[in-house]
C-alpha cells in the first residue's frame, strides 16, 4: 500500500469514528441553489447546513 492509499485509509477510519453521516433529500435544482447560497456566505455546503441546524436548535432552546 502506497503512502496516498495509506493516508486515504487512515482518513476514512478517522472520519468513521469521529463523524455521523446524515443524508438529506431535496427537490431537483435545490442542491445547486443551496451550494451557491452557502458559497456566497463563504461557507461549504456542509458548514452552511450544520450552522443552520445549530441556529435552529439554539433558537428552540431559547424559546
Amino acid at each position: 500500500m502506497g503512502y496516498i492509499e495509506a493516508q486515504r485509509a487512515a482518513t476514512a477510519r478517522y472520519n468513521k469514528k469521529t463523524y455521523d453521516r446524515i443524508e438529506i433529500v431535496v427537490h431537483k435544482g435545490k442542491k445547486q441553489a443551496i451550494k451557491e447560497f452557502a458559497q456566497k456566505q463563504g461557507k461549504s455546503t456542509n458548514r452552511f447546513i450544520n450552522d443552520a441546524i445549530e441556529k435552529a436548535m439554539a433558537e428552540q432552546e431559547d424559546a
